[in-house]
């Protein structure tokens, strides 16, 4: 059952609780509120400020298991804290096995902080959770894919077009890439996982898939410098930085280029399109 004065109680107090830069919001000069103004706060659970009002006013229907998750990664919680909000809402916490999906507040600081920078949040098994605007003009929105497909080792062998970015003389080398890392993950959950039930389904449907997986590789490393073939910048290398949250089996990525190369310039050309992207409507 949902406890509407809990759940207003704990939305209202995390919102002013909150600061601007908490979030990656300038704070302006003549800033009075208490926190994040209503607004602000909805604009970061991706509802309407009607919506968050209600809320907080103890009124409205009560909010889905997916605007519930929504709401606790807007507000920065933790896992704990998101588990609270759910049961406030009168739906049980999501099993702990989807915790790499949520990001926790310390990561979601450093995404705020990048935002003119390429950069990612994937899951041990390549399902991107968050992209800075930058990272979705490199890499398009590889949010926006449900299922299996959430992974991209998955689309790299099941989905027409995922390796149109790549020069096809690097298609090889990924392929084994994820076979490789699906193997050790396999490892690593058991063959009740949801990584071995998506080895089972590409063994069924891709004979590219079962020509690596045969080879038994484990362990193989991304290349050090990353190329990408795009329609907006042409042809561009890329560093990837690479940090580790090992408790939520999460993964940040960072796109850097050297400085001066041709490969620099068309980046600052990909942060613009990307900042374009967030205006656009």
């Amino acid at each position: 059952m949902m406890d509407r004065a809990g759940l207003a109680d704990f939305l209202r107090h995390r919102r002013q609780s909150l600061q601007p830069e908490d979030v990656g919001m300038p704070r302006g000069p003549r800033r009075r509120t208490a926190g994040l103004r209503r607004e602000e706060v909805a604009a970061l659970c991706h509802m309407s400020t009607d919506y968050w009002s209600r809320l907080e006013q103890e009124r409205g229907p009560r909010p889905s298991a997916q605007m519930v998750g929504s709401i606790a990664q807007g507000l920065h919680l933790t896992v704990a804290e998101r588990d609270h909000l759910f049961r406030l809402a009168g739906h049980p916490p999501p099993p702990a096995a989807s915790a790499g999906m949520h990001l926790s507040p310390g990561v979601l600081r450093i995404l705020d902080r990048l935002a003119d920078t390429p950069a990612e949040v994937v899951t041990e098994l390549g399902e991107t959770v968050r992209q800075t605007p930058v990272g979705v003009a490199l890499l398009g929105d590889l949010t926006r894919f449900t299922g299996d497909l959430r992974s991209i080792g998955y689309r790299w062998f099941a989905l027409p077009g995922a390796r149109d970015i790549y020069p096809e003389e690097d298609h090889a080398y990924y392929s084994r890439l994820y076979a490789s890392g699906l193997r050790g993950v396999v490892g690593l959950r058991g063959p009740d996982s949801r990584a071995a039930e998506l080895a089972t389904s590409l063994l069924g449907s891709s004979a590219e898939f079962r020509e690596v997986w045969q080879r038994q590789e484990v362990g193989l490393q991304p290349p050090d410098v990353k190329r990408y073939r795009l329609p907006s910048v042409g042809d561009i290398e890329l560093n990837c930085q690479v940090m580790l949250a090992p408790a939520q089996a999460q993964t940040l990525l960072v796109y850097t280029a050297a400085p001066g190369s041709e490969s620099h310039e068309k980046l600052e050309l990909l942060s613009v399109l990307g900042a374009e992207g967030v205006r656009s409507p």
